[in-house]
């Protein structure tokens, strides 16, 4: 969701045994830049299925979210004001097809590891750094700090 130059992203680190599955994103912004599956909150969408459907659609993973490394707000590379809503998943079902054109590839990394990925691999390194940090040291706080909007259909 984008809104006087705010943009709003969910993101889900994916773990599965001690690893992350990071993407290598093809989009206009991010040629062959790594990120872990994320995207734009659609207006009125709640955020906790925001971050469930990006994960859908850019990897063909379905995850129950379980917790979160924060909420991070920065100015990004095109000059947007950015509010990342960042979660930890993990996988429920389906199997690994990434979204084709906007994903080249993907990779599971140990997390540590992840601390060794070059700034100019990864898109908006300066924040993915403070996540990567974050699930490095176990900075994860409960799912239950975001309160979902119950909707009635």
């Amino acid at each position: 969701m984008s809104q006087d130059g705010i943009v709003l992203v969910a993101s889900v680190s994916i773990l599965r045994h001690g690893k992350v599955l990071m993407i290598k994103e093809n989009k206009p912004n991010a040629v062959h830049k790594w990120n872990f599956p994320s995207g734009h909150i659609e207006y009125g969408e709640d955020i906790l299925y925001s971050a469930k459907r990006e994960v859908k659609e850019e990897t063909g993973l379905d995850v129950k979210l379980i917790g979160t490394t924060g909420v991070y707000n920065f100015t990004s590379n095109t000059n947007d004001q950015v509010i990342l809503f960042h979660f930890i998943g993990e996988i429920t079902g389906g199997t690994l097809h990434l979204e084709e054109d906007e994903i080249t590839d993907s990779r599971w990394i140990k997390t540590n590891d992840l601390l060794a990925l070059e700034k100019e691999d990864l898109r908006e390194p300066h924040v993915l750094k403070q996540i990567i940090h974050n699930l490095v040291e176990e900075n994860i706080y409960s799912i239950s700090v975001m309160n979902e909007q119950l909707f009635k259909g």
